[in-house]
């Protein structure tokens, strides 16, 4: 019966379509009315507020459940539940029982039903269910208010124990302690606040895409002018030739357009794109545009320079992704919430305040004891419990870890390197291998064009150099270099790829700046180049570029489709990489020597763009835009080679020699030819002279034969001249292992990668231990190259110009972007400087600020130590330092030293090693543990000699030094007043004693662990630091030696003779030498350690490290001039989805 009830009351609307709605009957019953109003009177309207704000409690309040036949009242409730992760909303899908993520246009939809299905426009019944599930369109960064951060921080257990120090102190009366920790607390929160609000660059930096006028078709409505706020998934828009930040992600559905990739990127190279086909291919459009479907797609973010219409209207986007979910959405989002950062410092930092604290808990035991068998009040017993308990856990950790950063921050800043991520800093110290892209990283931006080798007849012709003094006669070669490019007129001058300006200037043919044309189905924007004064005659007036296919590093190649002015035929040029083109052409136009020819320039370190031709046949009424790729990209005629000079930047040798002598590997990701990639390599000494470079190069499988993976010795090799069986003997006895000094490296292409990850991945860690080159890599291919490094345990930095390092420069755990911009989401660090100078600084940095925040962690955890022991020896007989000698050690020393310690910068010369990466290492703990036992031995010394002394009381309270050091006879604490009994827990030798003893150790162990060379300057080039520790120490003993009253009084001391004075200096200076000798002389030194290291048989646990070990004892490797298959054919095992979506 229930059931059936249930069954009337609830329907369900519009089930399985996105504005489906639940549906339940209520009907209104006096009795509850009237309670309601009754409720509504006596809360003075608050109820009938309260029912206003949630309708469906009035409904409950009110009425009934009833069939909805019965039914006055209709309560209707969407079906979504929605949360949000991470910016991205998800909606819960009850037919499938799961979250799905919205926000975007779905990736199954095919080119056919995005032209015909969204072509028109939505509805506006469709674009308000949109919105409802979608939510607005727009990157909104929150700047969290002052207070709220404030809050937030003060809630982190550390501060709310320092708020419960700070209770203690002030109810003992210790008023200017209290001022310190105060302090102390207020500076850690202001840093760690003034870090968090660095959101607010972030902030700036997307607010203005946010609100962008747009005029959006919608059906029956037509056009109207909407804020880019409203955009939803499916929505068209119309670009209208203005300039336009672009709010969403789009793909292009009509026309053409030229955009400014360069806030994503960093490079602000204009970027053509093209509409997405008409094409009926039943697959989903990205895949039928495989890895080149970028070029059909607008980026949020990115800027339009320019929209061509086409003969069917102006050009016209559909709005694919909103909010966080586009490319821009997706790179905000990686800032707000990075990877965690796996680094041990942090982790080992939280163990040594947990150390700390069980070390306070024992001293609170110790003086419960103490206080309890003296039988002291309760409340004494207590507080002063509480007060060791405190002492040990310095109040100054948060703020001295976040220091480091920030000062390194700012000295990055002034080398004109910025960075949006400061944590990552202190890993830049761990770095030890550096991924470089090559072409505008390690070679120049610009290409020279050296020459073009012309083929005719399958034959290669007489070379052409440039520059002569001749021009390039008028030629199918000549045509295809004036036209098969993506150069643009802006504001009157040629802009694009920096290598098609070049080629294009080496014709003297120019471009007009815009032109309309009319081909056979209709009128067109074009782009028309024309011979100028200073090109070869040519018997045409002009081309006109009627149609590309834009360039992918997916693809390898771009094509034109052209037409001579005042001619019915149509052109298609083709360039690209050679081997690419050639297999585009028809193999009779390709030259026998082709491949010789092309090794002779790559091998030189030329770089090698093959051009090929051909004729379209096309019907009277086709438009060229409609053209199929893959039909028309077939056939070709080849034309020649264009070679290219891109010569090393003057930095980048020096840089490399410099990382190869501080023993950090780097390897070159390159979408370049291999052999070319390989020159470079050796030309910039990233392959020694004398190492031997072995090509790897792996095939698919194919029918019944299995992939394969061959090992070649690339030519150029010493060994090369030996004959084929007499060189793999020889080679197998001269290849040896050794880590870094290895003479044998790898070189590959990204299709052999490919296929190692998918087939041979048991053999890539030990590939990747020795592989210096890898070229023809796609954006995808880098990412996950770099996440494979990562996985052997290598600390990796990659340096790149952010146009396709942008997946790359976001996984490395450094990633160095050469851009113009300050402030580039596109990686962690951004480098002003275009070249790779910034690596070994940003090392550099990265290892003083390690080796600081180490420093002033262990001198933290001495400063607590050297504290809680003194305090526990004046425990032991009832007594406590004065205020102000707490306050001098807090204040006058502690919080100085922390503030300026880090300001000590980086050591010029980078170390053949690194500093250690953990806390929690046996050089560290024993430096901490060792000057503990000093600073004990010391203290004890101390606190037991002066009891042995002559002229000791126990209670004593004569300050004055005139009168030969005499002191009251000792009086029974129950003769003393209330206003002396201070002065004897206070004034006593011991007192006297301790304070100089524990005050001048923390100017020690601050001076000894403020360690210089090799991983930051001298300790004498931080100034101010320098000044401050010859301060604080002639402060201490001035207060210590001056025989004045008011000193004396104002600090609680009592006067000794001058030889016990001198006891505790040599007890100083005991200290000083041993904790020196110590930390320089043993800890410090590195062939002692690896001495012991070898001695107990230690061995490293990273990946690589034992990689090496094993391959060191394989006879077998390298393999030389083998060919080895795969087991068996397998499906592919892994794939990378590393920043897929922008590949």
């Amino acid at each position: 019966m229930e059931e059936k009830i249930w069954k009337d009351h609830y329907a369900l609307l519009n089930k399985d379509e996105e504005n489906e709605l639940e549906a339940f009957g209520y009907k209104t019953q006096c009795c509850r009315k009237a309670l309601c109003i009754a409720g509504y009177i006596l809360s003075c309207g608050a109820l009938l507020l309260l029912f206003y704000w949630k309708p469906e409690w009035d409904v409950w309040a009110n009425c009934v459940p009833c069939s909805l036949e019965e039914a006055d009242v209709i309560l209707l409730r969407t079906t979504m539940r929605c949360i949000q992760v991470q910016k991205i909303r998800y909606i819960w899908d009850f037919s499938v029982k799961e979250f799905r993520k919205v926000g975007s246009l779905e990736d199954s939809n095919t080119c056919h039903s995005i032209h015909h299905k969204f072509g028109a426009g939505l509805t506006g019944e469709e674009r308000k269910i949109r919105q409802l599930v979608c939510g607005p369109n727009a990157i909104e960064v929150e700047i969290r208010p002052i207070w709220r951060l404030l809050f937030k921080e003060i809630l982190n257990p550390f501060y709310v124990f320092q708020a419960f120090t700070l209770t203690l102190w002030l109810s003992q009366g210790y008023i200017e302690y209290s001022v310190a920790i105060i302090v102390l607390s207020v500076i850690s929160v202001g840093l760690t606040v003034y870090d968090l609000r660095q959101s607010t660059k972030l902030h700036d930096l997307v607010e203005e895409h946010n609100k962008v006028q747009v005029t959006v078709c919608t059906k029956n409505e037509g056009f109207k002018e909407l804020e880019s706020h409203y955009l939803v998934p499916g929505d068209v828009f119309l670009l209208d030739g203005k300039k336009l930040s672009l709010p969403c992600d789009a793909v292009l559905i009509d026309g053409s357009c030229i955009v400014n990739e360069g806030m994503l990127t960093g490079e602000s190279i204009p970027v053509m794109k093209t509409l997405l086909p008409f094409t009926e291919s039943p697959e989903p459009w990205k895949t039928h545009s495989m890895e080149d479907y970028r070029r059909h797609v607008l980026f949020c973010g990115t800027e339009v320079i320019q929209a061509k219409s086409s003969g069917r209207g102006p050009a016209r986007a559909v709005v694919l992704q909103t909010g966080f979910n586009t490319a821009k959405g997706d790179l905000v989002r990686s800032i707000l919430y990075p990877r965690p950062l796996n680094f041990q410092l942090y982790r080992d930092a939280f163990k040594f305040i947990v150390g700390l604290s069980a070390i306070g808990v024992l001293g609170l035991i110790y003086t419960v004891c103490v206080f309890t068998y003296h039988k002291k009040p309760v409340a004494d017993v207590v507080a002063m419990a509480l007060l060791l308990l405190t002492a040990a856990v310095p109040p100054a950790i948060p703020a001295a870890l976040t220091t480091g950063t920030v000062y390194a921050q700012r000295r990055l800043k002034k080398k004109k390197i910025f960075c949006i991520t400061p944590q990552r800093i202190n890993i830049c110290g761990q770095i030890n291998l550096v991924c470089f892209d090559k072409t505008g990283t390690l070679t120049e931006d610009g290409l020279d064009l050296w020459g073009i080798l012309p083929s005719e007849g399958s034959r290669f012709q007489k070379i052409h150099k440039f520059p002569s003094s001749t021009p390039l006669p008028w030629g199918p070669v000549c045509g295809a270099m004036a036209s098969c490019h993506s150069l643009v007129v802006l504001d009157k001058k040629i802009q694009g790829d920096p290598l098609d300006l070049k080629m294009f200037e080496g014709t003297h043919w120019e471009i007009e700046e815009s032109s309309t044309a009319r081909d056979r189905a209709g009128a067109t924007d074009v782009c028309i180049v024309r011979p100028g004064p200073n090109a070869s005659s040519a018997p045409v007036e002009g081309i006109a570029i009627l149609h590309q296919f834009p360039f992918s590093s997916g693809l390898q190649r771009m094509s034109v489709v052209s037409q001579k002015i005042g001619e019915e035929q149509y052109d298609l040029y083709m360039k690209g990489a050679p081997e690419t083109v050639s297999s585009f052409c028809r193999q009779e136009t390709v030259p026998s020597d082709f491949l010789e020819e092309l090794k002779t320039y790559t091998s030189q370190g030329f770089r090698v763009i093959a051009l090929a031709h051909k004729v379209l046949s096309l019907p009277e009424d086709v438009d060229v835009s409609d053209l199929e790729r893959e039909e028309a990209e077939s056939g070709l005629e080849f034309l020649g080679l264009l070679v290219m000079e891109n010569r090393l930047k003057p930095e980048t040798k020096p840089v490399l020699r410099e990382l190869a002598a501080a023993r950090i590997r780097s390897i070159m990701v390159t979408g370049d030819n291999l052999q070319t990639a390989v020159t470079v390599a050796r030309n910039a000494d990233m392959i020694h002279e004398a190492s031997k470079v072995i090509i790897v190069e792996a095939s698919e499988p194919e029918g019944s034969t299995p992939a394969s993976i061959a090992w070649r010795l690339a030519e150029g090799s010493k060994a090369s001249a030996a004959a084929p069986t007499e060189m793999c003997a020889n080679t197998q006895e001269k290849i040896t292992l050794g880590g870094e000094s290895s003479n044998y490296h790898f070189a590959m292409n990204g299709k052999s990668y490919q296929v190692l990850i998918k087939h041979f991945y048991s053999l890539l860690p030990k590939i990747l231990l020795n592989a210096t080159v890898f070229a023809r890599m796609s954006p995808g291919q880098k990412s996950s190259l770099v996440e494979e490094l990562q996985k052997l345990d290598y600390y990796v930095g990659m340096c790149g110009d952010g146009a396709n390092d942008c997946g790359a420069l976001k996984m490395a755990h450094a990633g160095i972007s050469l851009s113009e911009q300050e402030a580039s989401v596109a990686s962690p660090f951004t480098s002003q400087i275009p070249n790779i100078q910034c690596v070994p600084e940003l090392i550099r940095e990265g290892r003083a600020a390690l080796v600081a925040s180490f420093a002033v962690v262990k001198y933290l955890t001495l400063y607590g130590l050297i504290q809680f022991v003194g305090t526990a020896l004046l425990f032991w007989q009832l007594q406590i330092f004065g205020n102000y000698q707490y306050l001098i050690q807090d204040m006058v020393i502690t919080l100085l030293v922390c503030l300026t310690m880090s300001l000590t910068e980086a050591y010029p010369k980078l170390a053949p090693y690194r500093p250690p990466g953990q806390l929690i290492s046996p050089p560290l703990l024993l430096s901490v543990i060792l000057n503990v036992c000093f600073t004990i031995a010391m203290q004890t010394c101390g606190f037991l000699l002066v009891k042995k002394q002559p002229w000791y009381v126990a209670l004593a309270s004569w300050r004055h030094c005139s009168l030969g050091n005499q002191t009251l006879p000792p009086a029974s604490p129950g003769e003393n007043s209330t206003s002396s009994s201070d002065h004897s827990t206070v004034l006593s030798y011991e007192g006297t004693t301790l304070w100089p003893l524990s005050s001048v150790n923390c100017i020690i162990v601050a001076f000894v662990f403020s360690k210089g060379k090799p991983f930051r300057k001298p300790i004498y080039t931080n100034y101010v630091f320098s000044a401050l520790l010859t301060l604080q120490l002639a402060t201490c003993l001035f207060l210590f030696l001056a025989d004045m009253d008011a000193v004396y009084s104002g600090m609680q001391f009592l006067c000794t003779p001058v030889i016990w004075r001198v006891y505790v200096l040599l007890m100083l200076l005991v200290t000083f030498c041993v904790s020196f000798f110590t930390e320089d002389v043993l800890l410090q030194n590195k062939h002692l350690w690896m001495l012991i290291k070898a001695c107990v048989g230690y061995q490293s646990k990273s990946q690589y490290r034992k990689w090496q070990r094993m391959l060191q004892r394989d006879p077998n490797w390298p393999p030389v001039n083998t060919k080895d298959f795969a087991a068996r054919s397998t499906a592919e095992v892994y794939i990378n989805p590393s920043y897929e979506h922008r590949d």
